[in-house]
């Protein structure tokens, strides 16, 4: 992907680069099964958790279940907006590892 595509914050895409921050954008699905990270749905990346949307710990819980997925402390993954929401965005600090979702071809 060339920086030309790159429109404000994330474009067409469910994740863009600024610097060495990862900015995600995140369409949470509460109360799943389990935790997962699904497919991009548009703009958003699809991503699952078990814990209930209740007072924003489903947000928590998925920044726990992700950390470690970005090989980053909890502290590293800070919630722009969206914290009591489905819609969310994220930015994670100078990720050490990907999920395959961001090297995969699309």
């Amino acid at each position: 992907m060339s920086r030309g595509q790159v429109k404000n914050a994330t474009g067409d895409s469910f994740f863009v680069w600024e610097g060495e921050v990862l900015v995600v954008n995140i369409l949470g699905k509460p109360s799943s099964s389990k935790d997962a990270i699904g497919k991009p749905k548009g703009t958003q990346l699809k991503v699952s958790v078990t814990a209930a949307p209740v007072a924003g710990k489903a947000t928590d819980h998925m920044v726990r279940f992700l950390a470690p997925l970005f090989g980053v402390a909890v502290a590293d993954i800070e919630v722009v907006f969206g914290r009591e929401n489905v819609n969310k965005q994220l930015r994670i600090k100078a990720p050490k590892q990907l999920p395959t979702v961001f090297t995969a071809p699309v």
